[in-house]
């Protein structure tokens, strides 16, 4: 059960709908992965030269599509990578390389690629309208990094065009620590093959991606042949599981989601005596999760009645439900009822990953959505711009599926052969030893206030704990969900933000 709610809750663009979630793992077998070492082809590669203004800077940059194969110590491929590299023109070895990947774990870069940081973005709503029906149009992305640094997008094993070769299992890449050795390995490489080891570097991921982001620091930096970073960037972040494990007896799960569903209320005007800016109830909805609820919360069946009868009163005030549900629930509502009961009587649902999305269910009256309206509302036009990009543009023709998400199970949840990091696993320690050993070592941390796959409140509690330099921790707010991006006033400041980050270095 543990298991299996990690997996739900760290997936990128986790569904509610099995048959959705079914439908995005499957992908062709791969044809080599029965071949002998001797008969594999060679890694495929396109490269072509470009030219864009990014930053309000005009960049001649080399794109390279290509598979990295991982070998063995005897020279056996066991694994391809797949990775999109765009490079300006100039070969300066002491430029900034930014490594990002999305999360999942079994989801493919397409969503950083093409709709942050990529030099094409797909253009779909901004305003959390379903993307509806191709073709879908792929624009010019003047907000791409690419004036301040060189990008590489990696899609793990399992993701993207990315598997196994010859009779290694997949499967052998499908866990926290397998999965970023591997990712390590690949930039290890890749600096190795393109004359970057003493470049600035930074590594950022979204979602479970920021997860892996923290193992891969890991191992790039905890040990004695050391890939120092200059920064770590996470969006959407999920580090500290534990806290927020959906379990009978987890009192935190509750505390963390309270911000996050103050501002959905604030969104969708369910708030009375509602403050101008959303900054403003979140701000009032952190001190009093933190404080009163939790203090209430952590009383549990000894919370005598005047006391519950006046946290109930707040607790509706800032979640926008009634008092009479508050009281059923016992105080305590998990986010996918909150989803369903908010805008019950409106007839509508609202998103998990950005809950400025609203949906029509075939039952009103249910418990749960039937699906989450803001991942069916961009996942045909990522897929589709993404897989139009990479084989006509880039010339990247390869004869197997792009798989974008749910292409990986049977996830090892394990970290550092210990058997009970799966009961309670929190990765963030991994990032606070780093930054105490690399006193270079910066976090950049982007957070949707309409984000419930990875509520800010999580990321702030998880990088508030002893041993974090503090001072070297930036926070940044944005105006929409999981994938803030989504939103162009979002993705504007974004772009600046992380921009000003590594200029700043």
């Amino acid at each position: 059960m543990h298991r299996a709610f990690l997996f739900a809750f760290s997936a990128f663009i986790a569904v509610t709908s099995q048959t959705a979630f079914a439908a995005a793992g499957k992908s062709d077998a791969p044809a080599d992965a029965a071949k002998p070492a001797s008969e594999i082809p060679p890694p495929m590669i396109s490269v072509s030269h470009r030219s864009g203004n990014f930053g309000g800077t005009s960049v001649s940059y080399t794109a390279t599509a290509k598979e990295t194969y991982l070998k063995a110590e005897d020279g056996t491929p066991k694994a391809s990578i797949f990775s999109t590299a765009y490079v300006k023109d100039g070969a300066d070895p002491n430029r900034p390389v930014t490594f990002l990947f999305n999360g999942g774990p079994g989801s493919g870069s397409l969503w950083l690629h093409m709709g942050a940081f990529g030099p094409k973005r797909v253009a779909i709503p901004s305003d959390a309208r379903d993307d509806g029906g191709p073709p879908y149009r792929v624009t010019d992305n003047p907000e791409s990094l690419l004036d301040v640094t060189d990008i590489v997008f990696i899609d793990p094993v399992g993701t993207g065009f990315s598997h196994a070769l010859g009779k290694t299992e997949a499967k052998d890449y499908w866990g926290v620590s397998a999965d970023a050795k591997s990712v390590a390995q690949f930039i290890r490489i890749w600096l190795r093959d393109n004359g970057r080891w003493n470049a600035p570097k930074f590594l950022g991921g979204e979602s479970y991606g920021t997860t892996r982001s923290a193992a891969v620091v890991h191992e790039l930096e905890g040990n004695y042949n050391d890939v120092a970073l200059n920064g770590v960037i996470l969006i959407s972040t999920i580090l500290d599981f534990g806290a927020q494990a959906e379990v009978e007896g987890n009192e935190m799960v509750y505390v963390v989601a309270l911000p996050s569903m103050a501002a959905t209320a604030w969104y969708h005007n369910k708030v009375a005596d509602r403050p101008v800016t959303v900054e403003e109830f979140v701000a009032q909805a952190r001190s009093f999760a933190a404080g009163e609820y939790l203090t209430a919360l952590a009383k549990g069946s000894a919370l005598a009645d005047p006391e519950r009868a006046a946290i109930r009163q707040k607790l509706a005030r800032f979640t926008g439900l009634s008092e009479a549900f508050l009281d059923r629930a016992n105080l305590r509502v998990l986010p996918g009822r909150f989803y369903k009961e908010l805008l019950r009587d409106r007839g509508l649902t609202i998103g998990r990953l950005d809950t400025r999305y609203t949906g029509k269910d075939l039952d009103t009256a249910g418990e749960q959505p039937d699906n989450d309206p803001s991942f069916y509302g961009i996942d045909g036009g990522y897929t589709a711009a993404f897989n139009s990009y990479v084989r006509d543009t880039l010339g990247f023709k390869a004869d197997r599926e792009y798989v974008t998400i749910g292409g990986v199970n049977d996830w090892d949840w394990k970290i550092d052969g210990r058997d009970d990091s799966a009961y309670y696993f929190n990765v963030a320690p991994y990032l606070g030893k780093a930054m105490r050993e690399n006193s270079g070592l910066k976090l950049f941390v982007a957070q949707g206030y309409y984000d419930f796959a990875t509520p800010f409140f999580g990321a702030e509690y998880a990088l508030s704990r002893p041993g974090f330099p503090a001072e070297r921790i930036q926070f940044h707010y944005y105006g929409a969900g999981h994938m803030m991006y989504v939103r162009d006033e979002d993705l504007h400041k974004l772009s600046s933000d992380i921009r000003a980050f590594i200029r700043n270095r």
